[in-house]
């Protein structure tokens, strides 16, 4: 995997497709390797005819200051400009697709830099956290700073019964499926991971500033997202100048993994509808 010298770490990135092709960029959630969207997201929006880079977010790969036990806290402006200088190296402007603090990370990008942008979309968008989310990831906080390492099973449960829609659980192959990948890749957050946590909160309320976004943005919502509801999104696509709301049935927080030819048809249709460039 390639390693992009940007503002003092190393970021790490992959390439797929046609060199020459309009270039999407894939920006993933808290604690989240960059090869997650190569599952489904790639191979589809490759297919539609767009050269596809994912990356790993400052935090995944060591930071300066760096190890097992500790890292420094990650802010959102660090994880744009970090985004900023990837797009700008990879051939910009592009398309620039994030769930969840990728999501906020995109939604930052298309405010600050509007003109490495062409079109956005926001999955578990968010433009502040709210009461139950700031509860919960200062217990994720709690559980790293203690040192405690939780059960294998009980974690993947737990991921699965916050991540999940219920109609996925309640398919008994699916939710087998779901939770032995879970249980298998459970384990203890990393110093990284912990860096991550609280970076969106810790940017604030910013539906007044994204008044200003002037990129075209699509925000899909999950219906049964417990991590960050649905209309917290939708709060997003309201303070957005255009900008239009879908929200997928069905769906939990990895609704990109549980819907995938739903939410990949989304946004290859709005990606689409800017003409080839």
């Amino acid at each position: 995997m390639p390693a992009l010298p940007v503002n003092g770490i190393a970021l790490r990135y992959e390439e797929h497709g046609d060199p020459h092709a309009p270039l999407v960029v894939l920006v993933q959630g808290t604690g989240a390797r960059g090869d997650v969207w190569t599952l489904h997201q790639v191979p589809d929006l490759v297919e539609a005819g767009y050269r596809v880079v994912t990356y790993d977010n400052r935090g995944i790969s060591p930071v300066p200051g760096q190890t097992e036990t500790s890292c420094p806290e990650i802010e959102v402006r660090a994880l744009v400009d970090d985004l900023a200088a990837l797009i700008t190296h990879a051939g910009a402007p592009a398309h620039v697709v994030g769930t969840s603090l990728g999501a906020r990370v995109v939604q930052e990008l298309a405010l600050t830099y509007p003109e490495l942008v062409r079109r956005a979309v926001a999955m578990g968008a968010h433009a502040r956290v709210d009461e139950a989310g700031r509860l919960l990831t200062r217990g994720e906080q709690e559980l790293f700073d203690r040192r405690i390492v939780l059960p294998t099973a009980y974690k993947a449960a737990v991921e699965a019964l916050l991540n999940l829609s219920p109609t996925t659980l309640r398919d008994g192959s699916r939710a087998a499926e779901w939770l032995a990948l879970m249980e298998y890749s459970a384990g203890p957050a990393t110093s990284g991971e912990r860096g991550q946590l609280g970076a969106t909160e810790r940017l604030g309320d910013r539906r007044g500033a994204y008044r200003a976004i002037s990129r075209p943005l699509l925000v899909i919502g999950f219906a049964d997202d417990l991590i960050v509801p649905a209309y917290l999104g939708r709060e997003v696509a309201d303070a957005v100048p255009g900008a239009r709301y879908v929200e997928v049935q069905d769906t939990g927080h990895f609704g990109y993994l549980e819907r995938p030819e739903v939410v990949n048809r989304l946004i290859v249709d709005f990606l689409g509808a800017g003409g080839s460039g």
